[in-house]
């Protein structure tokens, strides 16, 4: 009996295990150093800080309290908005894959 070929198989496996780690590890570290782990926004440890979360809200043309009544002159208010909203986005309906939605002015630049 060749019982070589059982030990080949087991050292083959961890090789591959060793190399497995090795390469998720190096991988991991350039994305720590390269800075790109906190773009990712979608991870809860890396949401936007506080500041950042304030100064997106203050770009807005028009803000309604977080709480409170709904009363019909806040009703008015938001149904004006939501309707300018979409008018701006009928605009588009003309030719929406041509390059006006991707305008500096239609992203705020």
């Amino acid at each position: 009996m060749n019982t070589s070929g059982g030990r080949n198989l087991v050292l083959l496996g961890i090789g591959a295990i060793l190399i497995t780690f090795i390469t998720t590890f190096v991988s991991l570290k350039i994305y720590h150093d390269s800075g790109d782990i906190y773009l990712d926004r979608s991870r809860p440890g890396f949401l936007p800080e506080k500041e950042e979360a304030e100064s997106d809200k203050e770009s807005a043309d028009f803000k309604f309290p977080d709480s409170g009544d709904i009363t019909n002159e806040v009703l008015d208010e938001y149904l004006n908005n939501l309707k300018q909203e979409i008018d701006r986005l009928n605009d588009f309906s003309d030719d929406p894959f041509g390059s006006a939605p991707l305008s500096n002015e239609n992203l705020g630049f």
